[in-house]
């Protein structure tokens, strides 16, 4: 058993869980441009409301699934590859709207964990 393995399965589903229930209609300093909330986001970006539900879904899902993976390690690699995919995306829209590199900060560092966790799985 991976002791940092699981470590960054338990971080990375927090900060997932955190990010799309508990801040999902809160202003934070990461928002994409001006925006305040997650539907305000999606929409600086382009992306369609219907899209913010879907990776919402996803993303609280992988969360799940990563905390499952503890116990089911099949499960490990390929969520966490979706995250990777999820992130490189983030990261894009960040990028897209010219923000500055600091508000990327936090998707890059998920986009690493998963790198992380596909590697130590």
């Amino acid at each position: 058993m991976n002791i940092i393995l699981i470590f960054l399965q338990i971080i990375v589903s927090f900060v997932l869980l955190n990010v799309w229930l508990v801040r999902y209609d809160k202003e934070t300093r990461w928002r994409g441009s001006i925006s305040k909330n997650m539907r305000e986001e999606f929409i600086t970006y382009g992306l369609p409301i219907w899209f913010m539900y879907v990776v919402g879904f996803l993303k609280v899902s992988i969360a799940i699934l990563l905390i499952v993976g503890i116990w089911f390690s099949i499960l490990v690699k390929p969520v966490a590859l979706l995250l990777v995919f999820l992130m490189l995306g983030a990261i894009a829209m960040h990028f897209k709207v010219k923000d500055t590199l600091t508000k990327s900060v936090p998707a890059t560092l998920m986009l690493l964990a998963a790198i992380l966790i596909i590697v130590l799985a």
